[in-house]
C-alpha cells in the first residue's frame, strides 16, 4: 500500500515540474522570451497550488477521506479533457499593452485544470493514506520523500530536454496524455485501497477499547 500511494506521488510530482517549464517555453516565442514570461508563469503556478492545497484540505476536512475520493477521481477525470497540452489556436499577444496578463489567461486556459487536479493530488493521498490502517498511516508525511524525488529529477531532465532536437520534444510533449492517464490510473488504485479497507475491522480502534475495558473493575467489586 505504501509503495502504491508513494509512486502515484512521485508520478504526480514529477508530472507538475515537467509541465511547469514545458508551456513556458511554448509561449516564449509568442512574447519574445522576455524574463517577465517565467516570473508570471511562476505566479500562475504558485497561485493554482495554493488553490489546489485548500481544495485538499477544505473537501477532506468536509467529506471525510473516503467520501472525498469519489469527488477527487472525478476531479481527475478533467485533465483528460483538456490534454493533450499545446497553445490554443487563435490566442495572440496584445501589442499595445502588457502580455502578462494575456499570458496568465492563457495559461489558465491551457494548463490551469491539469495542474490543479494534479497539484491537489499530493495531499489528498496523503489524507487517504492516513484513514487507512497501514502501520505508517499515523505518519504519513514520510509520502513527502516521493514528492520531493518526482519534483527533483523532473527539474534535473528539464536541462537535457532543453538540448533535445526539436522532433523529440515534441514527442515528449505528446506523451503528456499517456503519463496523465497513467497517474489517473494509479489515483484510481489508491482510492480502491482506500475503501477496500474501510471494509476490514478496525483492529487499531478496537484494540485500545478491549483493553481499557479489560482494565476497569468488575461491577461491585471495591477497593478495601
Amino acid at each position: 500500500m505504501l509503495i502504491l500511494f508513494g509512486a502515484t506521488i512521485f508520478v504526480g510530482a514529477g508530472l507538475l515540474f515537467l509541465i511547469q517549464p514545458m508551456f513556458a517555453r511554448m509561449a516564449l516565442p509568442l512574447l519574445g522570451g522576455a524574463p517577465a514570461v517565467w516570473n508570471t508563469a511562476m505566479v500562475f503556478y504558485q497561485a493554482v497550488l495554493l488553490v489546489g492545497y485548500a481544495y485538499a484540505h477544505v473537501t477532506t476536512r468536509w467529506l471525510g477521506a473516503r467520501r472525498q475520493a469519489g469527488l477527487h477521481l472525478a476531479v481527475l477525470l478533467l485533465p483528460l479533457v483538456a490534454l493533450p497540452i499545446a497553445l490554443p489556436a487563435g490566442w495572440v499577444p496584445p501589442g499595445d499593452t502588457s502580455p502578462m496578463s494575456w499570458l496568465f489567461a492563457l495559461l489558465a486556459v491551457a494548463v490551469g485544470i491539469p495542474f490543479f487536479a494534479v497539484s491537489a493530488t499530493s495531499p489528498v493521498l496523503q489524507a487517504w493514506f492516513a484513514a487507512t490502517e497501514h502501520r505508517a498511516a499515523r505518519d504519513p508525511y514520510v509520502l513527502y520523500a516521493a514528492s520531493n524525488v518526482g519534483s527533483l529529477l523532473a527539474l534535473l531532465a528539464y536541462p537535457a530536454d532543453r538540448r533535445a532536437p526539436a522532433p523529440a520534444r515534441r514527442r515528449r510533449a505528446a506523451s503528456g496524455p499517456g503519463a496523465t492517464a497513467a497517474f489517473v490510473l494509479l489515483a484510481t488504485a489508491c482510492a480502491v485501497v482506500l475503501l477496500a479497507d474501510a471494509d476490514r475491522p478496525r483492529g487499531r480502534s478496537a484494540a485500545p477499547r478491549l483493553d481499557g475495558q479489560s482494565r476497569r473493575p468488575a461491577p461491585g467489586s471495591g477497593r478495601g
